[in-house]
């Protein structure tokens, strides 16, 4: 028997995912204390093999819940515990840039490494290494790609789109979802002068007339779309719409792409928004479910 856990703030992806696998979620009860602190309450008694579902944007607070969460599963019964986290935040700093910078993305992994047995998470923002194994020291990473789903939605709603990556990171995810459609496809360049400044050099395909689809794993503010977006249609776009894996969209992220020219903006569940389309419980059901088989 297999129990599966969740935030009552990710109650939708939770029930679709425990639809999948047959299993009725259980939920983390919270309470706030004034001074900031939270007392966690999970089910009494828990079965030997834990799901728990966190996605991990907005981290700073939601790491320690976790932690303190994983760490009472196991004192209540758990003995495999596999954490999914449809977003998994801190995985861009793999490298210090600069002298004294601290390496997030390895210090995150060894937490998580010392928590949960098993991480699955969905296109995660890994460059420099090979593998979520990698990341997570002694234990078992799972990294699925929502990609392929993405370029199955965008098949329904347009006739043979181009499909843009606003950057060389994108070049991945671009390829996975027109790889099944036969989408016309390339990757900008983006010249970074600042968070909110930068320059978009489009791939040198013919945009003129066509509907512009530009895909990423991840958006916060989205300026970087916005700025491409406006290159393509400076370059003769019939339209721009946006799919994106991981909608963050903080602030005016959705409106300042709408302003520059976006039509439709479309992700998946693994960040919960009103912009999500496409689910992502079928997918990592199946690897749980792989997961379990092959232990």
């Amino acid at each position: 028997m297999t129990a599966l856990l969740a935030f009552d703030d990710e109650a939708a992806l939770a029930r679709a995912l425990g639809a999948a696998l047959g299993i009725t979620p259980q939920f983390v009860a919270r309470h706030r204390f004034p001074d900031g602190e939270t007392r966690l309450t999970l089910p009494a008694v828990l079965p030997p093999q834990v799901v728990l579902l966190r996605g991990l944007q907005q981290p700073n607070e939601k790491l320690v819940e976790l932690l303190l969460a994983a760490a009472g599963a196991r004192e209540l019964g758990a003995r495999h515990l596999t954490l999914v986290a449809p977003y998994l935040a801190y995985m861009r700093q793999d490298m210090a840039f600069h002298p004294g910078e601290v390496v997030s993305q390895r210090h995150v992994g060894a937490l998580l490494a010392g928590a949960f047995d098993t991480v699955v998470t969905v296109d995660p923002h890994l460059h420099r290494v090979a593998s979520l194994d990698e990341v997570l020291p002694g234990r078992c990473g799972i990294a699925l790609s929502a990609a392929p789903l993405l370029g199955e939605w965008i098949a329904s709603r347009i006739e043979q789109p181009v499909l843009i990556g606003p950057d060389e990171e994108a070049a991945q995810w671009v390829q996975a979802a027109a790889r099944a459609h036969g989408f016309a496809a390339g990757v900008g360049r983006k010249h970074r002068r600042g968070d909110r400044d930068v320059a978009i050099e489009l791939p040198p395909l013919a945009l003129d007339g066509r509907a512009v689809v530009l895909l990423d794993d991840v958006a916060s503010t989205g300026h970087t779309l916005a700025v491409a977006a406006r290159e393509a249609l400076a370059h003769g776009a019939a339209s721009v719409d946006v799919a994106v894996t991981h909608a963050l969209f903080v602030g005016d992220a959705v409106a300042s792409l709408h302003a520059a020219g976006v039509r439709h903006v479309w992700s998946t569940d693994c960040v919960p928004h009103a912009s999500n389309v496409v689910s992502v419980a079928p997918l990592l059901a199946a690897a749980l479910r792989a997961a379990a088989d092959g232990r």
